[in-house]
């Protein structure tokens, strides 16, 4: 959403503007928006808006916040993994 860049969706993380109201992650049913799991591409959409426009809803602090702890905990991993 925020880079383009044309991948295979399970390479993505999906935000969904869910049919029962509020915003889920990963798993539902509604309107979604699909993001890079990068630094550069959250900086991005948090900057742009680009969540709030592409789900036609406000996104709460918490849910960027839970993307990037995501980022964070896949940078933990792929360390541990060395």
């Amino acid at each position: 959403m925020a880079c383009r860049e044309l991948l295979d969706r399970q390479q993505l993380w999906r935000v969904i503007r869910l049919a029962e109201g509020g915003i889920g992650l990963d798993q539902g049913m509604g309107r979604s928006a699909y993001l890079c799991p990068s630094q550069v591409c959250l900086d991005e959409a948090k900057r742009r808006k680009r969540l709030q426009r592409a789900l036609r809803c406000q996104v709460a602090d918490s849910i960027v916040e839970a993307l990037e702890r995501r980022l964070t905990s896949g940078a933990d991993l792929a360390s541990e993994a060395r």
